[in-house]
């Protein structure tokens, strides 16, 4: 008669700690996920808005004749791509809503173009920390994140 029992398996005491262990772990690392990401959403909303400054000077000089566009109307002479000028706080592009906006002189002599973010922080959500704007100088500033877009570029210049 074998009266050796073998244990096999992780007693209930082993796995608390793991599971703690790993908890311990996400608390440090979730954070800076999140804003990693807010990090590249600001990021891709700065080139956004420059590829938009860019468009605006092409456009002006060549289909706009000496006029500055719209969103559409950039698109609509292939300066910049349809997910750029669809994007709204309800569809938007790398968690930013953009927008240009040409002035209502004839010609259109000035533009305000807008990066608002869509949930703004301290949201766990929030698709970034600031706003963007720019216009007809080029220079693009920032301003404090929400839903509202920057009302024109007299923000922080950034680098």
């Amino acid at each position: 008669m074998n009266t050796n029992k073998r244990q096999e398996g992780f007693s209930l005491i082993e796995l608390l700690i793991v599971v703690a262990i790993i908890g311990i772990i996400a608390a440090i690392a979730i954070p800076n996920l999140l804003a990693s990401k807010r990090a590249a959403n600001e990021g891709s909303a700065i080139a956004s808005v420059r590829t938009i400054t860019s468009a605006e000077a092409t456009y002006q000089a060549t289909s706009g004749a000496g006029s500055y566009g719209n969103l559409a109307a950039l698109n609509g002479v292939n300066l910049v791509d349809s997910a750029l000028a669809s994007s709204t706080i309800a569809a938007p592009k790398s968690g930013y809503a953009f927008a240009a906006t040409p002035d209502a002189t004839t010609p259109k002599a000035q533009y305000l173009v807008t990066a608002s973010t869509s949930v703004p922080p301290p949201s766990i959500a929030a698709t970034g920390t600031r706003n963007f704007a720019s216009d007809a100088t080029g220079v693009i500033t920032s301003g404090a994140a929400s839903t509202t877009a920057l009302a024109d570029n007299t923000g922080t210049p950034i680098n």
